[in-house]
């Protein structure tokens, strides 16, 4: 059948996790603005940023140690740097997460430091296709991770992903992301690994429109 078909109507690898992320990021934003399905999808989210990670990093081409520090390093930043704002109110402001992102490790869910990861490498690798230094690169790709939360922050709060304790988003808490994630590009932009990935800005787009259309129908 695949064979009538013409070469680009061909599905391969690429196409079709193309497909899939559509149709997860679509049916996600009608199942979380569907008060009846909205607890369902709650649940889901951090199985939702698993799969997400899970197709990322399938695309990523270069395994090497220099990646797996980058990875590593990264969740324990982002781990680390949450739980010291729950415990202490330090770096983002007083803020508590609520029970829908999962299994937690000192008050944090652990698919928090998923997030920091899958972020930090989707805009790190759009910046570093720019025509610009690997420290500009780190710049434009932590300002693009604050521009992101700035999205991300009224959803999360209204699907009780955390609450800050003043009830409003403090300053404090974009100049604690600007800080963290400018440290964790660094690493991104400089450690020797190839940044290629054919799927990762593709992500990116359907995750912003995500956040972005979500704030504008709960």
């Amino acid at each position: 059948m695949q064979q009538l078909l013409p070469v680009s109507w061909k599905l391969n690898p690429i196409s079709i996790a193309k497909i899939a992320i559509s149709i997860f990021y679509a049916v996600g934003i009608a199942g979380l603005i569907w008060e009846e399905t909205r607890s369902i999808f709650q649940f889901l989210t951090p199985f939702h940023l698993l799969l997400s990670a899970i197709i990322l990093f399938y695309f990523h081409q270069d395994w090497n140690k220099a990646f797996l520090v980058f990875g590593i390093l990264t969740f324990l930043i982002g781990m680390s740097s949450e739980i010291i704002g729950v415990k202490t109110g330090l770096i983002f402001g007083d803020y508590i997460y609520g029970p829908v992102l999962g299994l937690k490790l000192m008050e944090v869910p652990l698919i928090i430091g998923v997030n920091w990861l899958i972020l930090a490498y989707m805009w790190g690798k759009l910046s570093g296709d720019l025509n610009i230094s690997r420290l500009y690169a780190a710049i434009v790709a932590s300002i693009g991770m604050v521009a992101m939360d700035f999205l991300i922050e009224p959803v999360a709060i209204a699907l009780d992903f955390w609450q800050w304790t003043s009830g409003d988003i403090p300053f404090s808490n974009y100049l604690g992301w600007l800080g963290i994630a400018f440290l964790i590009q660094l690493s991104f932009q400089f450690l020797p690994f190839q940044k290629k990935n054919t799927i990762s800005s593709y992500l990116l787009v359907n995750m912003c429109l995500f956040f972005a259309i979500l704030n504008f129908l709960l």
